[in-house]
């Protein structure tokens, strides 16, 4: 993904250095593994954050600021530069639409952090807050992706971030407020039902970045498709629940199968066409 000389945003909240602190008890190692199977497997990421301790757990405050490594501030211009690039695309079509884009912040993170939705460590995964309106993301993830998932690359590590943003967009649309309503009304299998179809619309989203940024930009390159095509298939709740327990449980799905993810993120990807993002007037089987 070539993205020289792009500009970066201004809405970055950069708090690698003075955040919520490293959770003691807990090597990085522990952390990277329980960060994947939360963010892969959960429905909410959210679900291990805590009003309180994060999630029960000591944690010792980040003393003074730290130095970033070459990898690690390329890696911060990345995201900021992709922030940046969602906020052209978004902002364009949505006076499509005959509306305005309110861009969210992204929060960078190490180890730990508070959000508007209460507490959070990195074990939380890549999340979106809708209550301040924030990305959230613990950038060494995307070494998790590439050193225990096999799903590197810069495009895929864009399209996590493009799919975060996806659900600002439906917030901005009112999408999300609209489905936590029917979701709090529901049993937990319709419940599941709803996380899926919103999951698979913010991968649709993601797709309809990628479609735009690369019409305004051309900044696609040989391999970028199948780099967010192989990770869309990697976090598919059947892949994972397979790789974890050796088989599937659907009802608890949350996310989507492989399949689905890929399929929704590609159709955006290759078609640009906004008319085709509802996953929620479809069959559940037929998604």
């Amino acid at each position: 993904m070539n993205l020289e000389g792009r500009r970066t945003s201004s809405n970055v909240d950069d708090r690698r250095s003075v955040g919520g602190g490293k959770v003691a008890g807990m090597g990085i190692g522990g952390i990277a593994v329980i960060a994947l199977i939360t963010w892969l497997l959960g429905g909410n990421p959210l679900s291990v954050i805590s009003q309180a301790d994060l999630g029960g757990m000591m944690t010792t405050q980040a003393e003074g600021n730290r130095e970033f490594t070459k990898e690690e501030q390329e890696l911060a211009t990345f995201a900021s530069q992709i922030l940046a690039s969602t906020e052209d695309v978004w902002t364009k079509l949505f006076k499509q639409m005959g509306k305005t884009y309110n861009p969210p912040t992204m929060v960078l993170f190490t180890d730990a952090v508070r959000s508007g939705c209460g507490n959070a460590t990195s074990q939380s995964g890549p999340f979106y807050c809708s209550a301040d309106r924030s990305v959230y993301i613990d950038l060494s993830f995307f070494s998790q992706m590439k050193n225990q998932m096999g799903a590197g690359g810069d495009f895929a590590y864009a399209y996590v971030i493009a799919h975060e943003v996806g659900h600002h967009v439906q917030n901005e649309l009112g999408i999300l407020q609209q489905v936590n309503n029917v979701r709090a009304r529901s049993n937990e299998k319709v419940a599941n039902e709803y996380s899926v179809r919103l999951e698979l619309q913010a991968d649709f989203f993601a797709g309809i970045w990628g479609y735009y940024e690369n019409k305004m930009y051309g900044s696609l390159e040989k391999g970028d498709v199948e780099e967010a095509v192989n990770c869309a298939g990697k976090i598919g709740d059947d892949f994972i629940q397979k790789q974890a327990y050796g088989r599937t449980v659907p009802d608890s799905f949350t996310h989507g199968t492989s399949e689905q993810r890929t399929r929704w993120l590609y159709k955006g990807l290759s078609t640009g066409d906004l008319n085709q993002m509802d996953t929620f007037n479809i069959a559940y089987n037929s998604l």
